[in-house]
């Protein structure tokens, strides 16, 4: 979600901070009974359908006051350290991303992106699991070039998601196409905040990373795609007199707005920052929209309804109206997470892993695995759950001599798959929260809830089962020379 050019926000966020320890009734672990709160209170409302996002604030609200009567520090420290955690900059970059990737998408839609997607779709036969598999591979793309997952969400949830049920996708295949392209990217981008962040936590460079964690990031990608493309097609096929009163109503002429998604990723790959090449993208996408002869109020539209009450509605708006009550809940998150390391509770875990080491390797690399897998289910925002596991990840990394590439890929590809596969992590709630509004937008559109999507991210589950496997066994382990080069397993041990 950021460029190299936000070092200096990532090194802000991941630095030490001057604030009172806090103790609990009951240990370090109560802690993290705010986010644990949570996480049942999420998955309660997800399976019984009544998941909204006002109760998902709720749910947090309630917990972070549960953690205040846990509390055996005084209370102005805890409320401090909730403070400190909701201003992490983090927290900040994702809120912005998401309105300027909302507002972008909302956009394309308005000039009819979404007509000229499903106009397409008739006349190639792109439907069902292919349409499915080409959003996977847009999706990555999108991704990687502009470096946010989240943003990625955002913009394909809006665009792609309605077009793909239309077109014969089965709904849940096609959101998790959607996250599990956002996974890709945050994993693999250059300008990705996961990838600087582990890079720089571990000492190390980011283009080194990137090349050393393709080979990973494809091995996941290839089976995902065939996945996506031969189960996506089991969608509610729409009636034949429906469908063909459809056909007559798309048309072409949204394709244009194709222009401004291209010139996004051209910004973003040319190393403009998210912010720059969403901005311009956003410009183009007016001009094109008044082009085409759309009223200007699909764009913006500011007046009084019959109540006297001042309205304002249009594509704009709509993009970040969207994501108010995320952007809330996500900053209640980061701070329910900051009590974990205010706590002691990361200490804990740390000292906890090092003693079953015990020299040996791979008993290292699976502790690398676990503590980041674990510090992901309480820190649901993948690049705060990455810095919490930065320091754990360098301490047993060095203790066996673990080149830094090696350990930045299993702090980045745990942490931007499992960002993306939990039912009440940010990314899925992100998601459920765009296609959520999509779908008052558009008859027929089902909502998918988080849970449903969860076993179905195959770039996620995948580069999971990857990583343990190269942790089980070795694959691609490097350690570190003596000049700062990777050093084979064969070479370092006839040393």
């Amino acid at each position: 979600m950021a460029d190299s050019r936000n070092d200096e926000v990532i090194d802000e966020a991941i630095g030490e901070k001057s604030i009172n320890r806090l103790e609990f009734h009951g240990g370090v672990f109560a802690a993290t009974v705010p986010l644990i709160f949570f996480i049942v209170w999420a998955i309660t409302l997800s399976v019984t359908k009544l998941v909204t996002e006002e109760a998902l604030v709720l749910g947090m609200v309630i917990g972070v006051a549960i953690g205040l009567f846990l509390c055996k520090s005084k209370w102005a420290d805890y409320a401090q350290a909730l403070i400190s955690g909701m201003a992490q900059p983090i927290g900040v970059i994702a809120v912005i991303a998401w309105f300027w990737a909302g507002m972008f998408a909302k956009l394309l839609s308005a000039g009819g992106l979404v007509d000229g997607l499903i106009w397409f779709g008739f006349q190639t036969g792109l439907e069902g699991g292919a349409f499915v598999g080409v959003t996977f591979l847009l999706s990555a793309l999108f991704a990687t070039a502009v470096g946010t997952g989240y943003g990625t969400v955002a913009a394909f949830g809006i665009l792609m998601y309605p077009a793909g049920v239309i077109l014969g996708a089965d709904p849940v295949l096609l959101l998790a196409a959607i996250l599990s392209g956002a996974v890709f990217g945050d994993n693999l981008a250059p300008v990705s905040d996961t990838t600087i962040v582990s890079a720089t936590t571990q000492e190390a460079d980011v283009p080194g990373v990137v090349r050393s964690r393709f080979k990973y990031s494809i091995t996941a990608a290839i089976p995902a795609l065939i996945l996506f493309v031969i189960l996506g097609g089991g969608g509610d096929a729409q009636n034949t007199e429906a469908m063909a009163r459809l056909q007559e109503q798309v048309s072409p002429h949204g394709l244009l707005l194709l222009i401004p998604f291209a010139l996004v990723l051209y910004l973003a790959l040319s190393g403009h920052h998210l912010l720059t090449s969403l901005t311009w993208g956003i410009v183009a996408s007016i001009v094109f929209i008044i082009i085409s002869g759309t009223p200007f109020t699909e764009i913006i539209h500011i007046y009084k309804n019959d109540a006297g009450e001042a309205v304002i509605e249009g594509a704009l708006m709509n993009g970040i109206g969207g994501y108010f009550n995320m952007a809330i809940l996500i900053l209640f998150i980061l701070a329910a997470a900051h009590l974990m390391e205010v706590a002691g509770t990361m200490d804990t875990i740390r000292d906890f892993f090092l003693g079953i080491i015990k020299g040996v390797v791979k008993r290292a690399e699976l502790s690398m695995y676990g503590i980041v897998a674990f510090l992901n289910v309480f820190i649901t925002i993948n690049t705060a759950a990455e810095i919490a596991a930065a320091p754990f990840v360098r301490k047993l990394g060095k203790e066996m001599n673990i080149h830094p590439y090696r350990r930045a890929n299993f702090l980045d590809t745990v942490t931007s798959s499992l960002g993306y596969i939990f039912p009440w992590s940010a990314g899925v709630l992100l998601a459920w929260a765009t296609i959520k509004g999509a779908a008052q937008e558009y008859e027929n559109i089902p909502v998918v809830s988080p849970a449903e999507v969860f076993p179905y991210v195959f770039q996620g589950w995948g580069l999971l089962i990857v990583m343990l496997i190269a942790a089980l066994t070795g694959w691609g382990l490097r350690y570190n020379g003596k000049n700062g080069e990777e050093v084979k397993p064969k070479d370092y041990q006839n040393k």
